[in-house]
């Protein structure tokens, strides 16, 4: 396959494999596949989902922790002219059966045991009409869905593969939100949203065979699933890698040499309070940061960890997979921003009106252009508002190219690069102010005092919100009342006074989302009637 045809998500590994068919593609454990074997199994799995009857369009739902068969069953299934559903292995049977009845799926790929802690969730889905299992016990006993094993359908000839025609205009994926604001929505994808996505990373990020990548994220999330895309695109080697303590992650650096890894901020604070050997970082190109805002302390850290390496700062939304990052040579010039569009976008501020912003004032981040997604599966009242018609466009057009609004609050300098201020659904209402978390939680970072700080609104009988900061300290450090105290005195003498915390509250961990991300929302609701009893908070606490 020559690379102007490279349009369809499944091409990234065929053109690689027609390119190099040894080069090393994807490696978990002590299993490493070349792309040439690689392209080979996908093509004879998406001949077995053919086989089994799946139709264009249909969903592939896939429960599996990261291994090969997760991978291969994610462009079997684009290949085979479905949509893949990629399913957080961490979450339980009531969100599987959620995202499973939500999205439709036709088919599952999961495990034996996955499976059986699955089964009485999926009696009632009728749309679920066959189950592969990847480890070979199938068991369909008094089941109303048919069960397969991998290894049966990876012997179907390869001619059943393609369904025929395919466009890049074609659903390839729904992705599910973490949920963080009510149960998650499946954000729909097209083989364009992937494939540009995946060019537009890799270009910035100049990828290229040599490159050793760490897939730590789930795949299930936008930027885990990029690990894979940008890998394949660039002819990379992907490593995967399920999470589980920092020391797992220093160990596959170490062992791999591996040059690029991408995390969210909860997972960088872990990795950098460990011991790194400058034999164990010098195999780091680039670290990269998603999902939050990075702290300009761990930032300094991580770059005194890696030395050899650049910073990437990128920001993003599932709805349209990528949208800025900061440049590794703008770091130090514009510190706390999260850069300008990535290639192939464009990304705008503007009001409630749809106006553009001046300088330095606030407004919702809007994305265009191709990594635009297909709006939410199913839900068309949602769709409705978040992706509209961009304002401006020739009044000629009859159908309107849709842009998404992001729901975050953002300010643009003269120079055009944005900086994140605060999530609408996060920001927290006190005193007739609308303060960003954000804000308060990069004041505790500097103090130096904490390892993780997460800022909450909590009600308050006459603020409307009062602050709670919920902090961590680092593991060689005993936490005292002073310590909390000190803290606070930072904060008030640093922050305005609607800003300052009403209270500090020192937790051993902070909870995390399916994601990694520190759950703001779960901590809200812990500490709701936290000031039911008082409605002034007293001196002590802040």
């Amino acid at each position: 396959m020559s690379t102007r045809m490279h349009y369809l998500l499944h091409h990234l590994i065929e053109t690689r494999a027609t390119q190099n068919e040894t080069q090393p593609a994807l490696s978990h454990k002590q299993e490493q596949t070349c792309y040439g074997e690689l392209a080979t199994r996908v093509q004879r799995l998406a001949a077995g989902l053919r086989e089994l009857g799946l139709q264009r369009h249909e969903r592939v739902a896939i429960y599996l922790p990261k291994q090969h068969e997760t991978v291969i069953s994610i462009f079997a299934a684009t290949q085979a002219g479905g949509a893949f559903v990629p399913i957080n292995p961490v979450l339980k049977a009531p969100q599987v059966q959620h995202i499973l009845s939500d999205c439709n799926a036709r088919i599952l790929i999961t495990s034996h045991a996955r499976l059986q802690q699955l089964a009485p969730n999926l009696a009632h889905l009728t749309d679920l009409k066959q189950v592969v299992l990847v480890d070979d016990n199938p068991s369909s006993a008094n089941a109303p869905y048919s069960v397969y094993s991998w290894h049966q359908l990876q012997d179907t000839p390869t001619s059943r593969a393609s369904p025929g025609s395919a466009t890049d205009a074609d659903m390839a994926a729904i992705l599910y939100t973490s949920g963080s604001t009510g149960k998650p929505k499946g954000v729909v994808l097209s083989h364009r949203n992937l494939i540009v996505g995946a060019q537009s990373v890799a270009g910035y990020l100049d990828n290229s065979p040599q490159d050793r990548i760490l897939a730590v994220l789930p795949l299930s999330f936008d930027a885990g699933l990029s690990q894979v895309t940008t890998a394949f695109e660039s002819g990379a080697c992907c490593y995967l890698m399920d999470y589980l303590l920092p020391s797992d992650v220093r160990r596959q650096v170490t062992q791999h040499r591996i040059t690029g890894i991408t995390a969210v901020p909860p997972l960088w604070n872990q990795i950098a309070s460990l011991e790194w050997s400058q034999d164990a970082a010098s195999s780091v190109r680039y670290f990269a940061n998603t999902g939050g805002h990075m702290p300009q302390p761990l930032l300094a850290k991580l770059r005194t960890l890696f030395p050899n390496a650049q910073p990437f700062l990128m920001y993003g939304l599932t709805e349209a997979f990528r949208s800025t990052y900061l440049p590794p040579d703008q770091i130090d010039f514009k510190p706390g921003s999260i850069g300008k569009a990535i290639p192939n976008a464009e990304v705008l501020v503007l009001r409630e009106d749809g106006t553009p912003c001046q300088p330095h004032e606030p407004g919702e981040l809007v994305h265009r252009g191709p990594l635009v997604s297909q709006g939410y599966w199913n839900d068309p009242q949602k769709t409705r508002e978040r992706f509209r018609p961009l304002p401006g466009q020739a009044e000629g057009l009859v159908f309107k190219e849709l842009a998404v609004w992001s729901g975050d609050s953002v300010t643009q300098d003269e120079e055009g690069y944005l900086y994140f201020i605060g999530r609408r659904d996060e920001m927290i209402k006190t005193s007739g102010y609308r303060v960003s978390p954000d804000e308060i939680e990069e004041m505790a970072y500097q103090s130096g005092l904490v390892r993780e700080a997460a800022a909450v609104g909590v009600p308050h009988a006459t603020l409307g919100q009062a602050i709670l900061l919920i902090v961590t300290v680092p593991a060689t450090t005993d936490s005292t009342e002073s310590d909390l105290d000190a803290l606070l005195q930072q904060c008030r003498e640093q922050l305005p006074n609607f800003m300052v915390p009403h209270k500090c509250i020192l937790q051993d961990e902070l909870p995390r989302n399916p994601n990694g991300k520190i759950d703001r929302r779960l901590l809200a609701q812990r500490y709701a009637d936290l000031f039911n009893d008082h409605s002034e908070p007293t001196h002590a606490d802040g």
